[in-house]
């Protein structure tokens, strides 16, 4: 028998059921939620805000997601656009902060269950940290992954690694950048 040891699984394996239970979108109820740590969302923006992704690819794997529910990049202000750009900048200095990659992922899923989205009405882009070397046989031969960090862990890191962002970046003054909100008592 094959054994795979993730201690951290049992904080899932005790949940009340009931507090998973989402009546509507998660990307519109969870933002709406006086939580963010429970929640998992590690920054907002003006019209955005980025997530962990509760079934992560690798530590770190979040999604940029804008508030407005739509499942079309054309029902988006220019605002809106704008702002959900510039936090994917953000997001990947952080995780580049938080992480040390060698490189990230970024991907979207339009079109729902035929695209490989699960969410397909609420736009949303992924953010995945990725190694050389980060792809291992698991998958291959037992069709298992490996996620070798707790969502907690990655949480405190990207939390962490947004807080000390810089007011200016590469010579975006903070009036051009994005203002970041988060709860910072976490």
């Amino acid at each position: 028998m094959d054994q795979l040891f993730a201690p951290w699984r049992i904080d899932w394996v005790e949940r009340d059921p009931e507090d998973d239970e989402i009546d509507g979108c998660p990307f519109c109820v969870l933002p709406e939620r006086d939580a963010d740590r429970e929640s998992r969302i590690v920054a907002r923006s003006e019209h955005s805000f980025v997530i962990l992704n509760n079934a992560p690819y690798a530590p770190g794997h979040v999604m940029v997601i804008p508030d407005r529910h739509t499942g079309e990049w054309a029902d988006l202000a220019d605002a809106e656009l704008l702002d959900h750009a510039k936090l994917k900048v953000a997001a990947i200095d952080a995780l580049e902060a938080g992480f040390d990659p060698s490189g990230v992922n970024a991907g979207e899923n339009l079109g729902g269950a035929a695209a490989g989205g699960s969410i397909g009405d609420h736009l949303h882009t992924h953010l995945i940290p990725r190694w050389e070397g980060d792809t291992n046989f698991m998958p291959i031969v037992s069709d298992t992954k490996v996620i070798v960090e707790a969502l907690e862990a990655s949480y405190d890191k990207l939390h962490e690694a947004f807080a000390a962002l810089p007011a200016s970046t590469d010579g975006v003054e903070k009036t051009d950048a994005v203002e970041l909100r988060f709860d910072e008592s976490n």
